[in-house]
């Protein structure tokens, strides 16, 4: 090889996180200082679940870096009229200039006060995917959290929209904010609407693709024939919206037709709620003097506390308890003397009695024989009295799991839904054990890092809870966010994490009307809006109407990749250094979102593989700048010594690696730091790595016990219970939500007050959405298709619809190019396969090309992700529909947790001459 042909090859180590399926490790190759390829980082097969492997997404990232359409340098609005139809007038500035001007308006809120006359911050900020973008904005969080009170409470559809439910109730149940199956371990999966194949990335693929080889079952149960119900054993055709109804029937034949010698009865009995004692009244039957729930001793022949020690108590049957007091909303407490007392297994048993596969058959459109039969399979696979040696400690076997997807799990019905999930993991055992119902994460209680160390003993022998208050004198009547978390929804919590996953519609809602019945403080607009990775103008409902209120937003900063939909109507666009170009370390392994539940933990680097492209600049020398031109700089590295960046204190046991807080320092130096500090605290000081240590071996792990991925263990040492099957503690919340907001004279939160019950009842959820078409003065015969959305693994969290290559990828996946339909509906509406077409709902039309398959339900169309840009480049040309152009936000349409669901009413047609040849 001659001189001038040699090339300069250099494998940097880096990681994608462009998804909560992430941290995935991966390799970039750079020749003569250009990134030309990625590739697995196979140094890391040991430890990474995916074994070293990324999924589509990170391919992209080469044409990401040199995309030509991207913001290079700081630029500037000049026109201040703010609108579709109004050209920006962006024009380049200096980054002095960008600084100083988000430093002088900063230096403005603090003049006038962090909050307004309302009681809301100034300065809102919103960050896209499930928490992602904290995996690339540096030290960001050490500013924000330097700065003092921020509303979160806007969003970008992310929370609303996602798992929501599951998130919340799935937290409160068993410490969940993401819930999965056990898949390395199971034998048989009722997936119901959960498209893993396509959003749980590399690890989740992998796991599911040696499990088919070791011959498990998954049953995919959804309206259309997603990938994942392709990779299945069996698919499910259900009407939309009516999972719950499947689920119930499923909970019958268990616990009716089956019984409960076929159970898990000392799962039950011992983890459960299921012995403790109802009244009448619906509430837990306690002991006069200490409260505690009461149970049945068979052996005593009378109500003893549920702690009492040696009890086995009873399940099945009905009971006299001489005396007891039930405790009801605002602790009024009743004394009662000879009263019934009825086990909560019974109450379950009876309240599932009607619920049955036939009467279950006329709702969902699943035919009672194959609901009988899944039940049947679900329980046969538990293996109800396996066990299996974990880590050498022997552990219950329940090879089964139900997996939940998006809009199934959030919205009307989705309480019903996760409560059903985690009932059946109960009943055969299956929860937080091998095999089984896993959380694999932990958000809205303490510690993130580990879930099992937020298991603390609570009342009644349950997990102790951190609900927003909702007694007289602690609840919070004048809301601290646009969306009213902490006064509406007392199981989202006050956590870092709950302003985005409280009912974030109505912040944007509130701004163009609010109830008549308000009678709150009128939510105001911020001074300053922040906005990264995150494109509201296409990913909430409503877009349309959505757009309008973001161009009266006074003054928006967006840390921009390329023009989009939402930072279109921003003030300033920030040009941050992207994946391949910055320096960042984020913790890995332990147990993460989706399927990431690894048998290590450690750190990853993601460090520059080539320079960055214009005036980009990392986003810790953004962060370090913010904070030097606001004279926050002192709090802001102190934040930086106490784990701000996400990582690891700076200082701990043996060792000292703070930053100075009254110095500037370069962003080499803030990581290093944290690289010392990060593996120092995981080797427990036996090794210290700096930053020239992981720029060449990219990342640093220890072992993690296996047994750390199940709960159960954990709450048997502790003898605590999971809050299941009766939901009485959520029954007496709600009571007394509603004291709280009837004192004031709100009633417009009545409709969600109905979910608050001890045991779910089905109620038409479908009919919901015909209801509120019928509300808004619509006919719902003149909309008769299920419009919802689907995911896809390269459009996943909607930040690659700029690049060609995740366009040229998704086009050889059946769906990507329009609205899938039925092909006998499609042919009955006069629709050819690549027709143009109009899909109209009561609030607007979205169009695209329509995609006929055999494989989705005949009153049902599909739209692949979010699309309809008219602003990004490369994405504009798509002619892509979207759901989110023609879902109304909706009061209505918003359940008690504050979320709503992808899907809508529409019809559809072909437009005139749009036949593809």
């Amino acid at each position: 090889m001659t001189a001038a042909t040699a090339r300069n090859e250099r494998k940097i180590p880096s990681y994608c996180y462009n998804c909560v399926a992430g941290p995935d490790f991966m390799t970039v190759k750079v020749i003569d200082g250009v990134a030309t390829e990625i590739e697995p980082n196979f140094a890391a097969a040991e430890v990474h679940p995916a074994r070293g492997r990324v999924c589509v997404k990170a391919h992209g990232l080469v044409q990401k870096t040199y995309n030509p359409h991207r913001i290079l340098q700081p630029m500037k609005r000049t026109n201040p009229k703010k609108g579709r139809n109004e050209d920006p007038g962006f024009v380049p500035i200096s980054w002095d200039e960008a600084l100083d001007t988000i430093a002088a308006r900063l230096a403005g809120v603090r003049e006038k006060g962090l909050v307004d006359d309302s009681g809301l911050p100034r300065v809102a900020a919103s960050f896209g995917h499930g928490g992602t973008p904290a995996m690339y904005m540096g030290t960001l969080p050490a500013f924000l959290a330097a700065w003092g009170p921020i509303d979160f409470s806007f969003g970008s559809g992310q929370g609303v929209k996602c798992v929501h439910s599951e998130h919340l109730y799935g937290e409160f149940w068993h410490r969940a904010f993401t819930v999965a199956a056990d898949t390395p371990n199971c034998r048989y999966v009722i997936s119901i609407g959960s498209n893993v194949d396509a959003s749980g990335g590399p690890c989740a693929v992998t796991r599911h693709a040696d499990a088919r080889v070791r011959g498990y079952k998954r049953v995919q149960v959804e309206p259309h024939l997603s990938i994942t119900g392709a990779c299945a054993s069996e698919w499910v055709p259900i009407r939309p919206k009516t999972d719950p109804a499947f689920m119930f029937a499923l909970i019958h034949v268990l616990v009716c037709e089956h019984g409960l010698g076929q159970l898990d009865l000392p799962f039950l009995r011992d983890r459960t709620s299921s012995p403790y004692l109802v009244g009448p009244d619906g509430l837990y039957l306690r002991a006069p003097d200490s409260a505690k729930p009461l149970v049945w001793d068979p052996a005593a022949g009378r109500a003893v506390p549920f702690d009492t020690p040696g009890v086995e108590p009873a399940l099945e049957g009905r009971f006299r308890v001489a005396a007891a007091v039930t405790v009801d909303a605002d602790d009024a407490r009743h004394a009662l003397v000879d009263v019934e007392g009825t086990p909560a297994h019974t109450m379950l048993v009876e309240h599932m009695r009607k619920y049955t596969p036939e009467w279950a058959e006329g709702i969902c459109d699943v035919p009672a024989t194959t609901i009988r039969r899944i039940a049947g399979e679900y329980l046969e696979n538990a293996q109800v009295g396996a066990t299996i040696e974990v880590d050498g400690a022997t552990l219950p076997l329940r090879p089964v799991a139900v997996t939940l997807g998006k809009s199934v799990n959030n919205g009307w019905g989705a309480f019903e839904c996760c409560w059903a999930r985690t009932v059946l993991a109960t009943l055969v055992g299956a929860l937080e054990v091998p095999g089984g119902t896993l959380g694999t994460t932990v958000r809205l209680n303490r510690p993130h890092d580990d879930r099992h160390l937020s298991v603390a003993a609570g009342e009644d022998g349950f997990m102790a809870q951190k609900f927003n208050p909702t007694d007289k004198e602690h609840w919070v009547a004048r809301p601290t966010g646009r969306n009213a978390h902490r006064t509406l929804v007392p199981i989202v919590g006050n956590s870092a994490w709950s302003q985005a996953l409280g009912p974030t519609q109505l912040a944007w809602m509130f701004q163009r009307e609010v109830p008549r019945d308000f009678n709150m403080p009128k939510p105001t607009l911020p001074d300053i809006w922040f906005i990264y990775r995150s494109n509201p103008a296409i990913s909430f409902w409503d877009t349309p109407s959505l757009v309008e209120t973001i161009a009266t937003f006074p003054f928006t900063v967006s840390f921009a990749y390329t023009v989009d939909e939402t930072n279109f109507f921003a003030d300033l666009l920030l040009p941050e250094a992207t994946d391949l170009e910055s320096l960042q370390m984020i913790k890995v392994g332990g147990t993460k979102f989706v399927e990431q539940f690894w048998t290590a933990r450690g750190v990853v680097l993601r460090q520059p593989a080539v320079e960055p492209q214009g005036e980009a600049r990392d986003f810790t020398w953004i962060s370090t700048e913010l904070a030097r031109r606001t004279g926050l700089l002192e709090p802001y590295n102190k934040a930086i010594n106490r784990g701000a960046g996400g990582v690891s204190p700076l200082a701990g046991e043996g060792y000292d690696f703070s930053l100075d807080p009254t110095r500037t320092h370069d962003v080499d130096t803030i990581w290093d730091a944290i690289c010392r500090a990060a593996s120092t605290d995981l080797s427990q000081g036996q090794e210290t790595h700096d930053l020239a240590w992981f720029k060449e071996h990219g990342f640093y792990t220890v072992p993690m016990p296996q047994r750390s991925w199940y709960l159960t263990p954990t709450l048997a040492e502790k003898g605590l219970r999971y809050e299941l099957p009766y939901q009485e503690r959520l029954l007496r919340i709600g009571r007394e939500l509603g004291n709280r907001l009837h004192e004031h004279d709100m009633h417009w939160w009545d409709t969600q007050l109905s979910e608050y019950t001890a045991l779910p009842e089905w109620h038409d959820v479908p009919g919901r959405w015909e209801q509120a078409l019928v509300d808004s003065g619509a006919k719902p015969e003149d909309y008769p298709l299920w419009l919802l959305a689907t995911k896809s693994m390269q459009y996943h969290t909607g930040g690659n619809v700029s690049i060609a290559l995740m366009r040229e990828v998704a086009q050889n996946v059946r769906g990507h190019a329009g609205v899938i339909m039925n092909a006998n509906t499609a042919r009955r509406l006069g629709i050819a396969d690549g027709d143009r077409v109009e899909i109209r709902s009561h609030i607007g039309a979205t169009y695209g090309k329509a995609v006929l398959a055999h494989g989705i339900r005949p009153d049902t169309l599909v739209i692949p992700g979010q699309f309809d840009h008219w602003a990004t480049p490369v994405a504009k040309d798509f002619g892509m529909p979207s759901l989110n152009t023609v879902a109304p936000m909706s009061l209505e349409l918003t359940d008690a947790t504050g979320s709503g669901a992808d899907i809508v009413r529409v019809a559809i047609r072909r437009l005139e001459g749009s036949t593809v040849q």
